[in-house]
C-alpha cells in the first residue's frame, strides 16, 4: 500500500510558479495512477490532473490548461506538479492521490476511485 507524503507548498506571489512533489514512503508508486485535486476556502473539491502509472498518459483541468506540468520519476517513486502564472484564485489545499491500476496507460479523474491520499499541502498565492 502506498503511504503519500507531499511537500512543494508555500506562499507564491501572483503570476509566480510552484512544484508540488508527492512521494511514497512505500516505493511502490511507480505502479499507481496518480491524481491531483485541491479544495479552496468555501468550495467543493476540484480536479486538477492526472498521471497514469506508466507517466505516458497526463490530463489536466480545463481551466487549467497551458499553467500545469504534471510529470512522475518512478525510480525515485515521486510525482510533481509544476504549477506556473499562479493566480490568487489558485489559492487552495492541494492534495494527490494514488490508485492501483489494472494497466499502466489508466488516467483516473474521479476522487472516489483512489483509495490512498497525501496529508495536503497548502499552497497560497498573495502578494
Amino acid at each position: 500500500q502506498v503511504q503519500l507524503v507531499e511537500s512543494g507548498g508555500g506562499l507564491v506571489q501572483p503570476g509566480g510558479s510552484l512544484r508540488l512533489s508527492c512521494a511514497d514512503t512505500g516505493r511502490t508508486l511507480s505502479t499507481y495512477a496518480v491524481g491531483w485535486f485541491r479544495r479552496a476556502p468555501g468550495k467543493e473539491r476540484e480536479f486538477v490532473a492526472a498521471i497514469s502509472g506508466s507517466g505516458t498518459n497526463i490530463i489536466s483541468a480545463t481551466s487549467l490548461k497551458g499553467r500545469l506540468t504534471d510529470n512522475r520519476d518512478n525510480a525515485k517513486n515521486t510525482v510533481y506538479l509544476q504549477m506556473n502564472k499562479l493566480t490568487p484564485e489558485d489559492t487552495a489545499v492541494y492534495s494527490c492521490a494514488a490508485a492501483s491500476t489494472t494497466s499502466p496507460l489508466i488516467l483516473i479523474m474521479e476522487p472516489r476511485e483512489y483509495d490512498s491520499w497525501g496529508q495536503g499541502n497548502q499552497v497560497t498565492v498573495a502578494s
